[in-house]
């Protein structure tokens, strides 16, 4: 049995249960009212549920039940996103105040950590040294599932793009974990990767459905355990993967905290100045377009993290390249500080000394 004949039932049943499910989903929003609002940054029209994670978590949750015999960590991770989904649905229904939200992703992230034992157990450095400090690792896994869970809500701002990222997310999740000789985190990967795409096609530009809080807040806490699950006992070149495979969603949400502060802001303040709105806006991309270019990026991230599993040296140059080229694009477009342009001001003093010579 070759890889594609050994995956076909983990991904298959979730996506045919996800497809099927989207328009009941839709029915059900309709008839309960639950529409995302229209504003200054919103970017569609009309009425438009945002229920569409109920159907990728009720896919989910069934083929994990058919194929997978949960242990105690599996089982509390299943809880935690059960919780971190029933205050998506609460929000979605009821528009929770931020903090109440963030409070079930703190339980949804403890559960898995203290009742799974998920955190990172030990960190590898070089020269054959370990860190083993329980608050530190505690801590750095805590904020990593809290972090990715917002991340992928965050870019939840135009059809089909948290979607879309997540579920090539997934892939490249599922790949590296065949690759690790790791079945359980395939299985994770390719159910989690199904329930998506049978979402996606209702949800790529037109959208007719959302996925809502409840679904953008699941499949990111979800991400977030399964790369913890995989990498719980790394070295710190391997941890980097899942941050890599994951670098639209976390640079996203950390240039809006560093922009909405130095702009006096509230760091849950809402604004237009996200990636796929500078791409859309300023570079004037479009929606569609928008969406597959960052398609396009997380992909060649994504296929970094897996260059670097196999070739460390050839990774991180393609790393340092794609990195260059994402801080050329933040500065030209000015998405932190119109006037902080370091990269681009090293580079045109360079070709001015070379034109000088």
């Amino acid at each position: 049995m070759n890889l594609v004949e050994g995956a076909f039932p983990f991904f298959v049943l979730p996506f045919i249960l996800s497809l099927v499910l989207v328009p009941l989903c839709k029915k059900i929003g309709f008839s309960l009212g639950v529409y995302a609002q229209e504003n200054n940054r919103t970017v569609h029209h009309g009425k438009i549920v945002r229920m569409g994670g109920v159907a990728v978590f009720v896919a989910f949750m069934i083929a994990m039940a058919v194929f997978v015999k949960a242990d105690t960590t599996l089982n509390a991770i299943l809880i935690g996103g059960a919780v971190v989904f029933a205050g998506g649905i609460i929000d979605d229904i009821y528009n929770l105040k931020p903090l109440y939200k963030l409070l079930f992703e703190i339980a949804g992230a403890l559960i898995a950590l203290i009742g799974g034992q998920l955190y990172i157990q030990t960190f590898y450095l070089p020269f054959g040294l370990e860190f083993n400090n329980l608050i530190f690792n505690f801590l750095v896994s805590f904020v990593w599932i809290v972090g990715i869970t917002n991340a992928i809500n965050l870019i939840d701002g135009l059809d089909g793009l948290s979607s879309g990222i997540s579920f090539i997310v997934c892939c490249v999740i599922g790949l590296l974990g065949f690759f690790l000789g790791r079945r359980d985190i395939c299985i994770l990967a390719l159910i989690l990767a199904g329930s998506i795409l049978g979402f996606l096609p209702y949800n790529f530009h037109p959208a007719s459905i959302f996925l809502g809080d409840c679904g953008a807040l699941f499949i990111g806490y979800m991400l977030a355990c399964v790369s913890l699950l995989g990498f719980k006992t790394a070295a710190v070149v391997t941890l980097a993967l899942p941050i890599l495979m994951m670098f639209i969603p976390i640079s996203d949400t950390l240039l809006a905290i560093v922009r909405r502060k130095l702009k006096g802001q509230k760091i849950s303040e809402a604004d237009r100045g996200h990636l796929h709105h500078t791409l859309m806006f300023k570079v004037g991309l479009g929606h569609r377009n928008t969406v597959i270019a960052l398609y396009i990026v997380t992909a060649l991230f994504g296929l970094s993290a897996l260059v670097i599993f196999f070739n460390e040296d050839l990774g991180l140059i393609l790393v340092v390249i794609l990195l260059i080229a994402f801080e050329i694009f933040i500065e030209a477009t000015g998405m932190v500080n119109e006037k902080f342009h370091p990269v681009i001001s090293t580079f045109k003093k360079i070709f001015k000394r070379q034109q000088d010579k």
